[in-house]
């Protein structure tokens, strides 16, 4: 169920809201510092407060979109985005075979038309394709705007779940392989440093959200963008 806007947003997601969540326990813990008039300026930009940092000596890495779209209240909020949805998405499914079907009717008569008549038809099929046009854009900006809002909400609840997960196993830090290398930094990782399961079954205790119910087979988890083995992000030996 993940889309390619999500990458963009995560970039912007993770670190701020990690950062912003987590500045004051890591103050605490003595192992990062809060700058001058920090806590004085909470209206500051989220891109201005610093990167929680740990003490440990470990690198791990979690997969957010993993994360999160896996939760059982991720899973839970997008089967019922994607459900709230049906109705608009039969809509447009109309829609389209209505303008096929205008499409196929000029390809199979459009030569035994008189011109006028052709002209009406080709118009016909210019004002529903357009509409048609705007009716998809209007149906994906909505979809992404919930989208975004149901991942951004997670997020924030699951944030301090990682830092915490992260601070208590020693790591020193937590990078984020929702995407391959090289649009991310992440050239290869092992998947005994990867804390994306660990940090969903602390989640899913905490948020006391239940499983999907299975129907027949097992319930199925929302599909990652990536390939299922991390170490195929490296390029190849030479």
């Amino acid at each position: 169920m993940t889309s390619k806007f999500l990458h963009s947003f995560l970039a912007i997601a993770v670190l701020s809201m990690i950062s912003m969540s987590t500045t004051s326990a890591w103050a605490q813990t003595g192992s990062m510092a809060a700058p001058a008039g920090a806590a004085t300026s909470p209206a500051s930009p989220a891109t201005s407060a610093p990167i929680a940092t740990g003490s440990g000596s470990k690198l791990g890495t979690i997969n957010i979109e993993q994360a999160v779209m896996g939760s059982n209240e991720g899973q839970r909020d997008f089967e019922a985005l994607r459900k709230k949805l049906e109705p608009k998405q039969n809509e447009l499914k109309a829609q389209n075979d209505e303008l096929e079907s205008l499409q196929k009717q000029m390809q199979a008569q459009g030569d035994k038309l008189n011109d006028d008549a052709r002209a009406t038809l080709q118009k016909q099929i210019e004002s529903k394709k357009k509409s048609f046009d705007r009716s998809v854009q209007d149906a994906q900006e909505d979809f992404q705007n919930q989208q975004k809002e149901i991942f951004q909400r997670i997020l924030q609840k699951m944030a301090p779940v990682i830092v915490k997960h992260a601070q208590e196993g020693g790591f020193a830090m937590v990078m984020d392989t929702s995407n391959p290398w090289p649009q991310s930094p992440v050239l290869w990782f092992g998947e005994q440093g990867d804390i994306t399961k660990a940090v969903v079954d602390i989640y899913n205790t905490q948020s006391g959200v239940p499983a999907p119910a299975a129907s027949g087979a097992a319930a199925p988890r929302p599909a990652a963008p990536k390939p299922a083995t991390p170490k195929s992000t490296a390029p190849p030996n030479k």
